[in-house]
């Protein structure tokens, strides 16, 4: 490719921007050599907040496990699925693709 780079197009919306990158070569348009890594310190992910309904027996387990680790029981409870949703994903392997 020519060193001459495309020049980006202003958007509208953000979907428009995003169909936009979605069917463009971004080489096309940036100099990737050039770029430098950048460190987003405040960037939190999305919540969603749900409802979910548990025993009392567990919430009240989940609670002392939680004060005896000095944290708050739903902060404990996220770790708890973070983790076995990555032990899950761990262990599941992609169903082969044969002929």
């Amino acid at each position: 490719m020519s060193s001459t780079r495309k020049k980006i197009p202003k958007f509208s919306s953000e979907a428009e921007e995003r169909a936009f990158w979605g069917r463009e070569d971004s080489t096309d348009y940036v100099d990737w050599s050039k770029a430098s890594e950048a460190t987003l310190p405040k960037l939190r992910p999305t919540l969603r907040t749900i409802s979910i309904r548990l025993p009392e027996g567990m919430i009240a387990q989940l609670k002392r496990l939680a004060n005896k680790k000095d944290v708050p029981y739903q902060s404990l409870l996220k770790v708890f699925l973070a983790e076995r949703i990555q032990d899950e994903l761990a262990h599941t392997k992609a169903p082969s693709r044969r002929s």
